[in-house]
């Protein structure tokens, strides 16, 4: 493994590509990489807290279930992985932010089939910090949303780099003025947001998400809420909702790794609840970050 930092504090930020840290400006993949010709490619996203990776088993179990179901190998055994992850944002001298790690199928000539003798997988690490004000002011002031048509594809429990129909409908709620688009299937029911999970909160004080399937993102940051939610006895349902009730809300919120339980107080102009974040948001909130101290202690 080639070091390109000697002990010295580095110029700029440290990328890692195929067993090589070097300047984030300098790193690269082969022009014939699947991953950037096909898009056959994964992905994960890790929450940096106080130096550690948050969730980061979860993570792994994540992107080893996304590469079997595109027949991918993991590019290298857990324990070393969670080496170059430690390292990557050591190097970055990180305390809190964001790891991104990518595998693609690796470099070959462009051919569509999945080849039969794969080369080696191409992966990739990144880290940078996160504006802790401005998530912090999500938190206090909650954000705004759209609505557009999900036109992804039908694989969207895998996490791969396959991003067009988010970027679009990321887009259109920027030029909006809203922070993010949550996406309407064909039947008239919210599966989830460009890159978040969504939840709603019912008359009753039900929290309400959709259920697993093909439709949405397996998301770990939603499966620590859903634990968390239980030891707590908040009552919450999976399963599908639509637009209108999501209009009817009490409250609104949506998780990610990059932010948990960010009030969501307006959908498509209109209010939900009185246009403020609402105390079981709230109360989500902090039980996800008391839940994630304690799993880092």
């Amino acid at each position: 493994m080639t070091d390109h930092w000697n002990g010295r504090r580095p110029a700029g930020r440290i990328a890692y590509v195929n067993g090589r840290y070097m300047q984030h400006g300098d790193a690269g993949v082969h022009v014939e990489d699947r991953g950037l010709q096909l898009g056959d490619a994964v992905y994960e996203v890790c929450r940096i807290e106080n130096g550690h990776l948050l969730d980061e088993e979860e993570h792994l179990d994540r992107l080893e279930r996304s590469l079997g179901e595109i027949e991918m190998a993991m590019p290298m055994r857990r324990g070393a992985l969670k080496l170059v992850m430690a390292e990557t944002v050591r190097r970055n001298h990180l305390r809190d932010g964001l790891l991104y790690l990518q595998v693609t199928r690796g470099a070959l000539k462009r051919d569509h089939p999945i080849p039969e003798r794969a080369p080696k997988p191409t992966l990739i690490m990144t880290a940078r910090g996160m504006d802790e004000a401005a998530l912090a002011r999500r938190h206090a002031d909650g954000i705004s949303v759209i609505v557009c048509p999900d036109q992804r594809w039908g694989r969207c429990d895998i996490k791969t780099t396959q991003l067009l129909a988010n970027l679009l409908a990321k887009t259109a709620a920027r030029r909006a003025g809203a922070f993010e688009a949550w996406l309407i299937d064909g039947d008239g029911f919210v599966t989830e947001g460009t890159s978040t999970n969504v939840w709603i909160v019912d008359g009753d004080g039900r929290v309400i998400t959709r259920d697993l399937s093909h439709a949405i993102l397996p998301g770990v940051t939603r499966r620590v809420i859903l634990e968390a939610a239980a030891e707590a006895q908040i009552p919450v349902v999976e399963r599908r909702f639509t637009l209108a009730e999501a209009l009817s809300a009490r409250e609104a919120f949506m998780s990610s790794a990059t932010g948990a339980a960010i009030p969501v107080t307006s959908i498509d102009g209109k209010k939900i609840g009185d246009g403020k974040p609402g105390p079981l948001t709230r109360r989500v909130a902090e039980l996800y970050a008391r839940r994630s101290q304690e799993r880092l202690s």
